[in-house]
């Protein structure tokens, strides 16, 4: 999956340091706008640092972002996706484990049309990502109980989606 990021959103420098996983990189932004993560915050549809790092696997990045914004964690980007959506989507096992570490509750969290992540996993179906579906559907069920009741704008429910 690409990310593409609107570049009124986020400066190249802060796009580059997601991208490689820049701990020095965030913070040389950080230093040249002190409001680069709260203008980012404020916009309603963004694909934020977490985002991308999401989508490239940087693991200690995702945490250090998710430690000054929390809030990023749940931010929907253009494609009405969450940080943990991306990293389901692309398979990042470290990642999505990262994210739950952060807040469990994401599982419940939901995005385009209504999908959360649990009704991501259950429709995944790329044989290369059946280890992750194996994964992380007990994993998601276990964490939030609650999640298997949740429904799609088209009222289904991760196992109406399974069983599709």
């Amino acid at each position: 999956m690409t990310i593409t990021v609107c570049p009124f959103a986020m400066d190249e420098k802060l796009k580059e340091a997601a991208k490689t996983g820049s701990i020095e990189g965030l913070y040389e932004c950080i230093r040249v706008n002190g409001n680069v993560l709260k203008d980012m915050d404020e916009l309603e549809f963004v694909d934020t640092p977490l985002h991308i790092a999401a989508a490239e696997g940087h693991i200690e990045f995702c945490r250090e972002i998710a430690n000054l914004k929390p809030s990023f964690t749940r931010k929907l980007n253009q494609d009405g996706l969450r940080p943990l959506h991306i990293a389901l989507e692309n398979g990042r096992r470290d990642m999505i484990d990262c994210l739950l570490q952060v807040d469990n509750n994401l599982v419940r969290i939901k995005g385009k049309e209504g999908s959360t992540p649990l009704h991501l996993v259950a429709k995944l179906h790329d044989p290369r990502l059946l280890d992750l579906q194996l994964e992380f559907l007990p994993e998601f069920l276990k964490e939030c109980p609650q999640c298997i009741h949740d429904v799609t704008i088209r009222n289904e429910t991760a196992l109406h989606i399974a069983t599709e």
